[in-house]
């Protein structure tokens, strides 16, 4: 994992379940179009006009929890989103987020989301686990993933490992 990702983070508080990430009534149309045109929705009527390919949702607690809606982490990455860094996932988001085709990179850190405010520049090594908010030239550490995840990062998610004995090793 070597890549390092820069854009701007779109906050966002605690509990930001699934119907607000991808509202329910959006999901009949499953094209990247439409899910990206709708991600957020929920929480933020205007992420759509916001959000520019490259940026980054800074979360609170619990993002992503509710229902186990697969189409959630696809809609934000289909809105250009390039990863989602909270203080906490709700589990089948992380998982669906890590697991999918659709490969949205989630990571941990509590005081990254204490210090970053809405609209500022961040950079983000993957490999190295840092985040730096650029525009403060402040640097936060993110929690690694664990191996297993890490080895399923590494291969594009988990539809992508054609042996599954050689993820287990």
């Amino acid at each position: 994992m070597v890549d390092v990702l820069k854009g701007r983070a779109h906050k966002y508080g605690d509990n930001v379940d699934t119907d607000q990430i991808i509202p329910a009534p959006y999901l009949k149309d499953l094209s990247p179009e439409s899910l990206g045109s709708h991600a957020m929705e929920g929480a933020d009527p205007k992420f759509h006009e916001k959000v520019q390919p490259g940026d980054f949702v800074l979360a609170g607690r619990n993002f992503g929890s509710g229902s186990s809606r697969e189409h959630a982490p696809m809609a934000l990455k289909y809105a250009g989103v390039r990863a989602v860094l909270a203080i906490s996932f709700a589990r089948i988001f992380y998982r669906n987020a890590v697991d999918g085709g659709h490969l949205l990179p989630v990571m941990i850190s509590e005081d990254a989301y204490d210090s970053i405010e809405d609209g500022d520049e961040i950079e983000i090594d993957l490999g190295k686990g840092i985040v730096k908010d650029l525009s403060k030239d402040e640097i936060f550490h993110v929690k690694p993933f664990p191996q297993l995840v890490g080895r399923i990062v590494d291969s594009g998610g988990i539809f992508n490992i054609r042996d599954l004995a050689d993820l287990l090793e």
